[in-house]
């Protein structure tokens, strides 16, 4: 039975092979600031609600446990760290100032749980969980981001939506309300427990990226977040790294000296596309046969870079089209056979519901052709 948490879930919808470089390959990851910051937060949370009985830790003790505590990892130079380190002090003190004076023992702080939803086990921490005066549950995650967050992000958080599955399976009782705190400001954001819509839709979520890790698919996925650790194994920015040898083969047009020369080139025929046109033509095949022979979704010149994709083409086959139409008496509605013709008859009503969903059904990736993007370095960074 596949294990998921949502971290997992989250980092194989933005990029399915850094999921699997980091979770299949176990790539080392790099040490990142942020991480070790809000890792120590998260503690001191943590150390503060995880007291057996009343009164919480005075606010000498949370920083000196802070103190304790800290990571060093990930910080770009001593001066940052300072930074950091002071700043977590004063979001410490106003914690404390803000949640002792009408502390209240949490149900459960920091509880990890492996629940089972279908074909797969979902795991995770959640933060904080407190027993609200109305029986119900209250979910609380810790965030040590800079944003606040949107009404829209609250509402449609993945996170808190399977923090809420998992809840309501441990302790059979209901959750009221979600709570994303911004440890920054000192300000929870809150709403409503989810539907159990909303809880169905998260499951077949999860669902489908199991199916689709089962099914090994990793392709790779630009994001917000590119490039990521792992850069030399991506085919969106491996050519750029020197350290990383290109497989060289028979069908090479290209040498790898030569790449970052056509792909200037190519940017300045663009912009003269109606006089050099054939001469923009032949160097932009060039860049997909080596695209395609090198595995690679894009290649660096010194200025610019040029991505690489197959575009599918959608259409309709003409004789899976008449067999389905001839019956109900259509088919000369779209005579001669027009795609044109044939979505008109479809959005006009003419065809009954079932007859219309079979039609959609037939459409199909009939091509593919290729395409290529250029941008300047400089927008890239």
């Amino acid at each position: 039975m596949k294990r998921l948490s949502h971290s997992q879930i989250s980092l194989y919808q933005s990029c399915p092979l850094h999921y699997r470089l980091e979770y299949i390959d176990n790539l080392p990851t790099k040490d990142k600031s942020y991480f070790s910051f809000g890792t120590v937060l998260h503690q001191c949370a943590e150390y503060f609600f995880g007291v057996p009985v009343p009164p919480p830790p005075q606010l000498d003790q949370l920083l000196k446990f802070y103190e304790g505590c800290w990571i060093s990892d990930g910080y770009e130079s001593q001066e940052q760290e300072a930074n950091y380190k002071s700043y977590g002090k004063a979001i410490l003190a106003e914690f404390w100032k803000i949640h002792s004076a009408d502390f209240r023992l949490p149900l459960a702080v920091e509880r990890s749980f492996t629940v089972d939803i279908g074909h797969v086990k979902l795991s995770g921490k959640i933060d904080r969980i407190d027993k609200l005066e109305s029986g119900r549950l209250s979910i609380v995650d810790y965030k040590s981001g800079k944003v606040l967050f949107t009404k829209d992000y609250l509402e449609q958080d993945l996170q808190l939506t399977l923090y809420q599955v998992a809840a309501e399976r441990l302790w059979d009782i209901p959750v009221e309300k979600l709570t994303l705190y911004h440890l920054g400001s000192n300000t929870p954001c809150s709403c409503s427990g989810r539907t159990r819509e909303q809880l169905e839709d998260a499951i077949a979520l999860v669902h489908s990226v199991a199916e689709a890790i089962a099914r090994e698919e990793f392709p790779a996925r630009e994001n917000q977040y590119c490039p990521c650790d792992f850069p030399e194994h991506c085919p969106y920015y491996r050519h750029k790294y020197d350290a990383v040898e290109l497989t060289p083969t028979a069908a090479d047009v290209l040498h790898d000296t030569a790449v970052a020369e056509a792909v200037e080139r190519y940017a300045d025929l663009q912009s003269q596309i109606k006089s050099l046109e054939l001469e923009l033509d032949d160097i932009r095949q060039q860049l997909i046969d080596f695209c395609q022979s090198q595995g690679l979704n894009r290649v660096f010149g010194r200025n610019h870079s040029i991505t690489y994709k197959l575009i599918d083409k959608t259409g309709f086959d003409e004789d899976a089209v008449r067999t389905v139409l001839e019956p109900a008496g259509l088919w000369d509605e779209v005579l001669s056979f027009s795609e044109s013709k044939l979505k008109q008859l479809i959005q006009s009503g003419a065809t009954a519901a079932d007859l219309g969903d079979r039609l959609k059904s037939l459409r199909r990736n009939v091509s593919q052709y290729p395409k290529l993007w250029v941008k300047k370095l400089a927008e890239e960074e």
